[in-house]
C-alpha cells in the first residue's frame, strides 16, 4: 500500500472540495423547536453587516474564527471582516438590497454584535430565526453551532452557557438550488436569498414547556377537547395547569416522564369564517407560562363533502405567494392584511398558501379574521424521490410547519406537494409524508395538488388513496387549448372524495385589452374564468377552488413582452392595487355561493 505525500506547497483550503461536509450537521430541526407562544422576545432585527461569498471562501478558510485581535496582528492581507461589507436591515432579501445582488445565488455572511445580561442565573437562552433561505449556518463567538435546511420554516438554537456580555453572531446563508433539496432546481417562483423573517432571542426558565397542542376532539358533541404538553425535563412527574377562563376551565394534570396527553370537557363556541371566536388559553409548569389565543373547530370529510363543524362547506378560495415588488419575500402585518382584505373583497373563505410555508403571522391573522388555510411544503415539480436525504429534508419541513401552526384553527389542510408525476418512487415518498402528517396531526385533512391523466382524460393519481381530498391543477383555456376536454375529464372522473380545483386561470398584463381571443389581454383572462366557472358549477364533487393567483409575482422563467419577469396570472397586478377584469368574474361567483351559505 502506498500513500500520497501532501504537496509541500499545498494551501489546503483552496483545493478542498469537501469543505461543506464538516458544516452539514442539520442538527437544527423539528426536534430542537420549542413552544414560543406568548413568550417575550428580544429582537435582533435591524442593522447587520453583510458580505457575499460566491466561492465559499468563508467556509473553506473558517472566517468565523477571525477575531479583532487576529486582524490587528496580521502581517498579511485578509479577505473578510465581521464588521465590514455592506450594512443591511433584517429581515430582508439580499436580492432587494443592491441591483448586483438581484440574481445572486450562493453564500452570504451576516454578522453583528449584541450584549447579554442574565435576568436569572438559571435562565436558558434560545435564538429563533423565522426563516432563512435555504441552508443557514450559525456561529457564535467563533464557535460553530450547527445548520438548518429549509427556506421557509423556523428554527431554534440554544445559546445557554455560550453567551458573554458582548457577543458576535455570524450567520452564513446559502440559497443555491441543488438536486437533493425540497424544492430542487426548477420552480416557478423567484429564488430570493437571505434572512427574511425575524431574528429573536427568547429567555425561558431552566425547566420550560417545550411543546403544547390543543384541539376539539372529532366527536359530534363538540364538547371534548384534546391536549398534549411536553416539558423540557424528561423526568418530570409533577404537574401542569391548564386554564381557559372563558370556558370555566382551570385544571391540573399530572405529568409522566415529562409528558401528558389528556382530555377535558367544555362547550366552546365553534370557530368558523363567519364566527372566528378565539379563547385565551394558558398553560403553567413550575416557573414557566405560555399563552395562546385558540379557536376550536372540526374539519372532516364525509363522502364527497367537506364538513366544517359538521356542516358542508364550499371552499371559496384563492392561491397566494409571498412576493412583493419592493420587499421581495419579506411579509409584514400590513402586507398580510392587504392580502387578506383583497381575499375578503372577493368573498373568499379560504386561501391556499403556496408553495411553501408562509409567515407564521398569516395563520394568526387568519384565525382572527376568519379565513381557512391550506398550508404546503415545497415538494414541487421534479424532486429526487429516491434520495433519502431529500425525503429527510421534506419530512423535517413538514414537521416544523405542523409544530409551528398546530394550534391555528384557520389551518385545515396540510399539503404534501404540488404537480409531481405519478411514479412508484413518488408514491412512496409522498405517501410517507401524508402518513406522517396524519400521525402528528390527526385533526386536519391531508392533500396534495395533483396532475390529471391526460391520456385517459381523468382525475387519476395513486396518491389519492392516502389523501383526504384531491387537489386538482388544470389550466384548460390556457396551457390546454382544447377547452371542451375539461368537461369530459370531469365527467370521466367521478371521484369518491372531494376535489378542490387548486389551480386554474390565465395570464393577463393589467391594462392590456383586446378580444377574448387575444392572449395576455384582460378580456381573454376573464373569458377563461367565466368558462371555468360554468363548467365547474354543477359538479357535486368539486367542493372548492383556489385559482392561480391573487397577485402577479416574480418568476425567473417568464420573459415574453407581457410577462417581463413576472407570472401574470394574478387577479391583481404586482402593484397589489390594480384589479383585472377576472377579479370581478370570480367575485360574482363567490358572492353567489356565499349568498347560498356555500
Amino acid at each position: 500500500m502506498t500513500t500520497t505525500k501532501p504537496a509541500e506547497n499545498l494551501i489546503e483550503h483552496i483545493h478542498d472540495e469537501h469543505y461543506e461536509e464538516r458544516y452539514n450537521r442539520q442538527n437544527l430541526n423539528h426536534t430542537t423547536m420549542i413552544c414560543d407562544a406568548g413568550r417575550p422576545r428580544e429582537q435582533l432585527n435591524g442593522r447587520w453587516h453583510f458580505s457575499v461569498d460566491p466561492y465559499d471562501t468563508g467556509l473553506r478558510s473558517d472566517w468565523y474564527k477571525y477575531t479583532p485581535a487576529d486582524l490587528q496582528e496580521k502581517h498579511l492581507p485578509w479577505d473578510y471582516e465581521p464588521d465590514g461589507g455592506d450594512v443591511v436591515t433584517l429581515p430582508t432579501c439580499w436580492n432587494m438590497c443592491r441591483p448586483e445582488y438581484f440574481y445572486y445565488e450562493g453564500s452570504a455572511w451576516y454578522a453583528r454584535e449584541f450584549s447579554y445580561l442574565a435576568d436569572d442565573p438559571e435562565e436558558r437562552i434560545f435564538l429563533r430565526i423565522g426563516a432563512a433561505n435555504y441552508n443557514a449556518m450559525i456561529f457564535l463567538n467563533h464557535e460553530y453551532l450547527g445548520n438548518h435546511y429549509g427556506g421557509s420554516t423556523p428554527f431554534f438554537v440554544e445559546l445557554t452557557g455560550k453567551l458573554r456580555s458582548k457577543n458576535l453572531i455570524q450567520i452564513c446563508v446559502n440559497n443555491s438550488r441543488t438536486l437533493d433539496r425540497v424544492p430542487m432546481r426548477n420552480t416557478d417562483w423567484f429564488n430570493y436569498g437571505g434572512i427574511y423573517r425575524d431574528v429573536e432571542l427568547l429567555r425561558v426558565p431552566k425547566d420550560f414547556i417545550k411543546a403544547f397542542r390543543i384541539a376539539l376532539a372529532p366527536h359530534e358533541s363538540f364538547q371534548e377537547i384534546l391536549f398534549a404538553v411536553t416539558v423540557s425535563d424528561e423526568t418530570a412527574q409533577d404537574e401542569i395547569r391548564l386554564c381557559i377562563p372563558e370556558l370555566g376551565v382551570d385544571q391540573v394534570f399530572a405529568l409522566k416522564n415529562g409528558k401528558i396527553e389528556g382530555t377535558l370537557t367544555a362547550a366552546p363556541k365553534l370557530w368558523s369564517p363567519d364566527n372566528p371566536k378565539l379563547y385565551d388559553v394558558n398553560v403553567y409548569f413550575r416557573q414557566d407560562h405560555i399563552a395562546e389565543k385558540i379557536g376550536f373547530r372540526q374539519i372532516q370529510v364525509q363522502g364527497v363533502e367537506i364538513l366544517l363543524n359538521g356542516k358542508p362547506i364550499f371552499l371559496r378560495g384563492m392561491s397566494v405567494h409571498e412576493d412583493d415588488a419592493v420587499m421581495g419575500k419579506v411579509s409584514d402585518r400590513e402586507d398580510l392584511l392587504r392580502r387578506f382584505n383583497h381575499a375578503k373583497e372577493l368573498s373568499c373563505n379560504f386561501l391556499r398558501l403556496a408553495h411553501y410555508p408562509h409567515h407564521e403571522l398569516a395563520a394568526k391573522l387568519a384565525d382572527e379574521l376568519g379565513l381557512l388555510l391550506w398550508e404546503e411544503i415545497p415538494v414541487y415539480w421534479a424532486i429526487d424521490f429516491e434520495n433519502p436525504a431529500t425525503y429527510q429534508d421534506a419530512e423535517n419541513q413538514l414537521r416544523e410547519l405542523i409544530t409551528r401552526d398546530i394550534n391555528r384553527a384557520s389551518v385545515i389542510i396540510w399539503s404534501v406537494g404540488n404537480e409531481n408525476a405519478d411514479t412508484d418512487a413518488r408514491l412512496t415518498f409522498m405517501g410517507n409524508l401524508a402518513r406522517t402528517a396524519k400521525q402528528y396531526d390527526p385533526t386536519r385533512l391531508v392533500s396534495a395538488a395533483c396532475l390529471v391523466n391526460k391520456a385517459k382524460l381523468k382525475i387519476e393519481d395513486r396518491l389519492a388513496d392516502v389523501l383526504d381530498l384531491i387537489g386538482l391543477n388544470e389550466y384548460y383555456g390556457w396551457y390546454e387549448p382544447h377547452y371542451e376536454e375539461l368537461a369530459q375529464l370531469l365527467e370521466n372522473s367521478q371521484p369518491d372524495k372531494p376535489v378542490i380545483i387548486t389551480e386554474t386561470g390565465a395570464g393577463a398584463l393589467a391594462g392590456h385589452h383586446g378580444t377574448t381571443s387575444d392572449m395576455f389581454t384582460e378580456e381573454y383572462m376573464a373569458q377563461v374564468y367565466t368558462r371555468q366557472i360554468e363548467t365547474i358549477r354543477p359538479l357535486s364533487y368539486v367542493k372548492g377552488m383556489s385559482p392561480w393567483i391573487l397577485y402577479d409575482f416574480r418568476a425567473s422563467r417568464r420573459y415574453n413582452r407581457f410577462q417581463r419577469g413576472y407570472n401574470r396570472k394574478g387577479l391583481i397586478a404586482q402593484d397589489k392595487q390594480t384589479k383585472k377584469l377576472a377579479f370581478y368574474v370570480l367575485q360574482k361567483f363567490y358572492q353567489e355561493k356565499a349568498s347560498k351559505n356555500e
